[in-house]
């Protein structure tokens, strides 16, 4: 009996250990492919197997994190307000599918934030007002998740040049928040999550480049 419970015992580690390594395969191979993606069905592969991988796991918000993303990029692969409109709606669906998982989590408090930003673009004279203070706040409130997130800053800083440029302010803000964001990104970031976000530093050089040292 003792042998059998050892062997029972031996086999759900075995399979728990195939699970994780089939898991941290998928990922490895997905993530890639979503930042890559050079057009729409390739995209739409990519976020398909994401979804799918969350689907199958069930308790990690990773997938949804980047399948989220990758709807984002979706939006800006077309011309047509409603075909933005539709990627990023898919897109805070997926956030929100992470959410569900992992409450209250800064990098996913961003990514609401990155698409209610997105989603202002779309139409910035009608949806500047309701946008601009959804985002704001999703920033915020993932910097004060985690201050030690640079994308929470580095999204920020892009959100307060926009709406600089749009009501005829200065970048001082904007500037702060990309210079908070370099330093967090130059100090490194510390996490035993293979596949936590790790983007935003080479957007956060170019923006500070083109606002605060060029003058954008």
């Amino acid at each position: 009996m003792r042998k059998n419970m050892i062997l029972i015992l031996g086999l759900l580690c075995a399979a728990v250990a195939m699970a994780n390594g089939q898991f941290e395969k998928a990922m490895s191979e997905s993530i890639p492919a979503m930042f890559s993606a050079q057009n729409p069905d390739d995209l739409q592969n990519a976020i398909n197997k994401l979804d799918r991988i969350g689907e199958a796991e069930g308790d990690r918000w990773e997938p949804y994190y980047y399948a989220a993303f990758g709807y984002l990029r979706m939006s800006g692969m077309f011309e047509k307000a409603e075909e933005k409109d539709k990627y990023l709606d898919l897109a805070m669906k997926q956030v929100e599918k992470g959410e569900a998982i992992n409450p209250n989590d800064s990098e996913l408090e961003a990514m609401r934030g990155y698409i209610h930003m997105i989603k202002l673009t779309v139409d910035p004279a009608t949806r500047g007002m309701m946008y601009s203070g959804l985002a704001f706040t999703s920033f915020q409130k993932a910097i004060k998740l985690n201050p030690e997130n640079p994308r929470a800053h580095f999204l920020l800083g892009r959100m307060q040049h926009g709406t600089a440029q749009f009501m005829g302010g200065g970048s001082e803000d904007a500037c702060a928040s990309l210079f908070k964001a370099k330093v967090l990104f130059m100090k490194g970031e510390e996490t035993e999550n293979p596949f936590a976000p790790s983007w935003g530093q080479d957007g956060t050089e170019e923006s500070i480049q083109q606002i605060c040292e060029n003058g954008e």
